[in-house]
C-alpha cells in the first residue's frame, strides 16, 4: 500500500477532570475546535466550535459538555467528521479552555484532568497538561489536510495564558519557537 492512505476519518476528542472539593467554586473546561480556510490555514479561524456551537455544516459537534467534572467518565466529548468537512478546509486546530469564572484558573488548580484524542478504538493522543500547569488554555493537536486531500493527525499540546476569548482568535497562529 505504498502512497495509499485514507487518512483520518472521524476523530473523538474527549476530556475528563474531578470536581472541585466541596465549598470551591467549580472548574470548567471546555473543548474548542477551529477551522482554517486552505487560503489562509494560520490566520483567523473560518469558524469555532465550542460549548452551545456547532460547526456550520454539522461535521464538528459537542456531544457531551460539563461545567463541573461530575459527569461519568468522559465530562466533555466533540465529535470531529473530518472526511465530510468541506474541501476549502485545510486544518482543524483542537484546543481546551479553562473558564475563568469566578476566578483565575491554570491547569494546576483543576483536578486530575486527563485528554484523549481517538480515531475508532485507537488513541492518538492521551495527555494530562502536567508540562502546562500554569496555563489557562492549550491546543492540543491539529489535523491538516494532505496533497492528496487526505486528513493527517499532527500531536502536541502547547500553552497559552490568554482569556478564552484570545485564545480562540490566536490558536492557530504560527508557533514561535
Amino acid at each position: 500500500m505504498n502512497g495509499i492512505s485514507k487518512g483520518i476519518r472521524k476523530v473523538e476528542i474527549a476530556l475528563k477532570w474531578d470536581p472541585s472539593p466541596a465549598g470551591q467554586p467549580p472548574s470548567d473546561m471546555d473543548i474548542v475546535a477551529a477551522t482554517y480556510l486552505a487560503s489562509d490555514p494560520h490566520g483567523r479561524p473560518d469558524y469555532v466550535v465550542h460549548f452551545d456551537s456547532r460547526s456550520p455544516d454539522g461535521t464538528i459537534y459537542l456531544n457531551r459538555d460539563s461545567k463541573d467534572g461530575k459527569g461519568f467518565g468522559w465530562d466533555e466529548v466533540l465529535t470531529l467528521e473530518l472526511t465530510r468537512l468541506n474541501a476549502r478546509y485545510a486544518r482543524v486546530v483542537v484546543g481546551v479552555v479553562i473558564q475563568q469564572r469566578p476566578e483565575r484558573r491554570t491547569f494546576v488548580s483543576v483536578i486530575n484532568p486527563v485528554l484523549r484524542i481517538r480515531e475508532g478504538y485507537t488513541d492518538l493522543a492521551t495527555d494530562d497538561f502536567g508540562e502546562h500547569l500554569g496555563s489557562t488554555a492549550a491546543t492540543v493537536g491539529e489535523f491538516v489536510r494532505d496533497g492528496s486531500g487526505a486528513w493527517e493527525f499532527h500531536p502536541g499540546v502547547h500553552g497559552f495564558e490568554d482569556d478564552p476569548a484570545t485564545f480562540t482568535r490566536t490558536m492557530g497562529a504560527p508557533r514561535k519557537p
